[in-house]
């Protein structure tokens, strides 16, 4: 089962400043990074598959980039240039050390993680593809974030051995499609950029928070929980990567059209089904002519109805209930995608929110109201076999 322990953890990296020896804006936390990695990462392999004809294990890619995330929380914010020194002489003890502190946290997940986790710390030759996109996107993410330090930070002393330092790690990758591509700066590039926004976009606006979290950081979050409510219920391949990328992209339109506040969604009746059409409007305008079309239906299906569990059966979207997929279409090739997972995740996320920050003395009437009304309509909520409400009730203060 899942816990609320873990749970909390993941949000440790909202709190792990990057850079913070440097001039830089909001927007710059682990956690805000590691989203924007899996982004790069879903671009890179998806590059990959396209040009090279790869044949990408999703599965352990996007394990692999949980893996990475939970390792990095442990190790919270040790300097570059220490870490790789720390791991390339002592990696195997801090591995150990690390597993050894997750163990009981991330033991109850179904489907065998801790010891996938362990192979992939300690057995160098599993998945070396699907290691080296999510090493190759860590290093475009940081290239990303560093291109706007370098920027604010002027003749900074180190600045110019930091650049030539990642331009070289970028360079070892420049095999992949997708490296050589992002380079050149054309339209996919401009949508990891414009994806990079959202790590500029604040949560719960209105009030101040701690800790602060981006929507990108918040998609991250969705999409995690997603995937270990998934091992839960045994989904297939497919499910599980649609599952993950469709938590990771469920807010992607708010890039153009930013957070607007479920109040405000509610405030006039039909109001909600507007805003719905204008961003699927903005999304077709503004972000599909950034994708190669054979990923455009993709994005569509992830973001469209994005609470509403479906499959693709004779090329056709159809609405089924997440009992229904369990029972009949949990298969690669319907394509199904748990929306009615995906749904209370969202509200759990932004639930922990208000908890954290309330935990710390930090509170507000806006967050008070999205608190208990967060918990009067998930309180008893369960979907298939997860109990939501369990876990609404392990972040209740009151």
């Amino acid at each position: 089962m899942i816990t609320g322990e873990l749970l909390e953890l993941l949000y440790e990296a909202a709190s792990i400043q990057r850079w913070n020896d440097h001039i830089r804006p909001k927007g710059f936390s682990e956690l805000d990074k590691q989203a924007h990695k899996m982004v790069f990462t879903y671009v890179l392999a998806k590059l990959e598959e396209n040009d090279h004809k790869a044949e990408v294990n999703w599965r352990n890619l996007i394990e692999g980039g949980i893996f990475e995330y939970l390792h990095r929380i442990v190790l919270t914010d040790i300097k570059p240039p220490i870490f790789h020194k720390l791991m390339a002489e002592r990696g195997e003890q801090l591995n150990r050390w690390v597993v050894e502190k997750l163990t009981d946290k991330i033991a109850p997940v179904k489907g065998g993680f801790l010891p996938r986790f362990e192979r992939y710390l300690f057995d160098p030759a599993y998945s070396p593809l699907e290691k080296k996109i999510l090493r190759a996107s860590h290093y475009l993410a940081t290239n990303w974030e560093f291109q706007i330090i370098y920027t604010l930070n002027g003749n900074l002393y180190g600045l110019e051995a930091t650049r030539e330092q990642i331009e070289n790690e970028i360079e070892e990758h420049y095999d992949l499609a997708g490296v050589q591509k992002l380079t050149l700066g054309k339209k996919t590039r401009q949508f990891v950029d414009l994806v990079g926004q959202l790590r500029f976009q604040q949560r719960w606006a209105q009030s101040p928070r701690v800790p602060e979290t981006s929507v990108l950081g918040h998609m991250l979050i969705v999409a995690l929980f997603t995937y270990f409510c998934s091992m839960e219920l045994g989904v297939c391949d497919r499910r599980l990567y649609n599952n993950f990328f469709g938590g990771l992209f469920h807010d992607l339109p708010e890039v153009l059209t930013r957070d607007i506040v479920s109040p405000v969604k509610r405030s006039v009746e039909g109001i909600e089904e507007i805003i719905k059409e204008i961003e699927v409007r903005q999304v077709e305008e503004r972000i599909m002519p950034l994708l190669p079309a054979s990923w455009q239906q993709e994005i569509r299906y992830f973001t469209e109805d994005e609470f509403k569990s479906k499959i693709i059966r004779d090329n056709k979207v159809l609405h089924v209930t997440t009992e229904e997929i369990n029972l009949k279409y949990n298969e690669d090739r319907y394509s199904p995608l748990d929306g009615e997972i995906l749904e209370p995740c969202d509200k759990l996320a932004a639930f922990i929110e208000t908890y954290l920050s309330v935990s710390h003395g930090i509170t507000s009437r806006h967050l008070e109201e999205g608190r208990r009304a967060l918990y009067e309509e998930y309180r008893e909520k369960v979907v298939s076999t997860i109990d939501f409400g369990e876990l609404f009730n392990y972040f209740h203060l009151d």
